[in-house]
């Protein structure tokens, strides 16, 4: 990993996430103070969705590329019966057009739990870097109640922290 170029959305506005890149480079995490949506009897419509776009910027070393094999997505969430919360992600590579596309649903009722949703590529199904080129991968995140079959219903979901990121290096 080269830098942590900066996030943009609803979901994180400025001021409102944190991270830490280790010094050697290859540790991420990320905490979001802001990153929630919710649903129920007087909440706007547009507070059922959040999304937070993440930019980083990797070192591709000659002969080799780069992809995201994990990452843990930590937080917490409530549902009533008939609620129901969406978390998905899109990772890609800056003028590339493949993509990765990852989705949890979880459907009420929650009482009240934190979460993590663990997302693994298969070496197959990652998406990988242009070989020994410098890149920016994109990760656009997004978290969604949904009360339609029922809109008495409340719900709420959030994501804390983004963490738990393992990198893999393929020779090209």
């Amino acid at each position: 990993m080269k830098s942590f170029r900066g996030v943009n959305g609803s979901g994180c506005p400025a001021g409102t996430v944190s991270f830490v890149l280790d010094d050697n480079k290859d540790t991420l995490a990320l905490s979001f103070s802001k990153f929630y949506a919710k649903a129920g009897p007087n909440v706007d419509i547009a507070d059922n969705r959040d999304a937070c776009s993440i930019t980083l910027g990797v070192r591709v070393p000659k002969g080799y590329s780069f992809a995201i094999a994990s990452v843990d997505y930590k937080g917490y969430y409530q549902l009533d019966p008939k609620a129901t919360a969406i978390q998905g992600s899109q990772y890609y590579f800056q003028g590339q057009l493949q993509q990765a596309t990852t989705r949890s649903v979880v459907n009420g009722p929650v009482s009240g739990k934190d979460y993590v949703s663990s997302v693994l590529f298969s070496p197959v199904g990652a998406v990988t870097s242009p070989c020994g080129v410098d890149s920016i991968v994109n990760i656009q995140s997004s978290v969604r109640v949904n009360n339609t079959a029922d809109t008495a219903a409340s719900g709420y979901i959030s994501v804390k922290a983004m963490d738990g990121f393992d990198f893999l290096w393929y020779k090209c």
